[in-house]
């Protein structure tokens, strides 16, 4: 029994302790010039899709539940999100060289066509994230006209 309880002892010290190392969090202060609706152009429904399903993980700006806070959640989920980023980031969009962001669009149609984002582990405590049919088709739709045509923004005032 002394045994179990100096393991037992051991284990929550360690897991009090990791508590002290937390990643950075993933919030820009600011909007970013380079969102990708500040460059392409991208339909209200379509934008409020992507801020709703993809933002969180795939820009500049998580909103962070409670249990990031706890370790090794926090971590778990940083790994996601950093992985997210490097695949594609609505926040930096607007940066990527035009043949790149072709290949962005084309993915992004990929991912809505099959449904494959956002991932189920996201989904089980992101309900709001939860698209409808109709919801991937248009986005899809957009993406893939994105990938063939990509639509700028135009300043009126030039």
């Amino acid at each position: 029994m002394k045994t179990s309880k100096r393991v037992l002892f051991i284990v929550i010290a360690l897991l009090l302790m990791i508590q002290l190392f937390r990643p950075a969090k993933n919030y820009a202060p600011q909007a970013s010039p380079n969102d990708i609706a500040e460059k392409y152009v991208v339909p209200m429904n379509v934008l409020m899709d992507l801020n709703t399903a993809c933002y969180n993980c795939h820009s500049n700006y998580t909103t962070y539940p409670w249990y990031f806070h706890i370790q090794p959640v926090g971590w778990w989920m940083n790994g996601h999100i950093e992985e997210a980023k490097k695949h594609v980031n609505f926040s930096e969009f607007a940066l990527y060289p035009p043949d790149q962001a072709k290949k962005k669009f084309h993915a992004i149609y990929e991912v809505m066509r099959d449904h494959t984002m956002p991932i189920d582990s996201y989904l089980w405590m992101h309900k709001e994230a939860h698209l409808t049919d109709e919801q991937y088709r248009q986005v899809a739709d957009w993406a893939k006209q994105m990938s063939e045509h990509p639509q700028l923004v135009t300043n009126s005032t030039e």
